[in-house]
């Protein structure tokens, strides 16, 4: 498996569109992609600081995933909405699983 956390700031009072961003990047999923999980989660000491962790069978999966023709052009106004509500670009992270726990 591999994952990647992503940390993102949002702009004052943009927090109200969260849900509906993350809409659109549930919309465009598609069957088969090696998409595991995807974990959208806040800071407790700073609401405004948001991170995602997605989970993939494997880095190659990701990358096709990421350079899927169909998909970017499909998250065009995703990205667009990103641009709005987040403060700069998202930071990335990527991570070797080493384990993966499930109770």
């Amino acid at each position: 498996m591999w994952a990647q956390l992503i940390k993102m700031r949002l702009k004052p009072g943009s927090d109200a569109d969260l849900p509906a961003l993350f809409q659109q990047f549930a919309a465009v999923e598609q069957t088969g992609s090696g998409l595991i999980r995807t974990t959208l989660m806040h800071a407790q000491n700073d609401p405004s600081e948001f991170y995602v962790m997605v989970v993939f069978e494997s880095e190659e999966h990701a990358r096709a995933r990421e350079q899927d023709p169909a998909r970017q052009e499909a998250l065009k106004s995703a990205q667009a909405m990103m641009v709005e509500i987040f403060e700069g670009p998202p930071e990335f992270l990527d991570l070797t699983v080493v384990a993966d726990m499930v109770p």
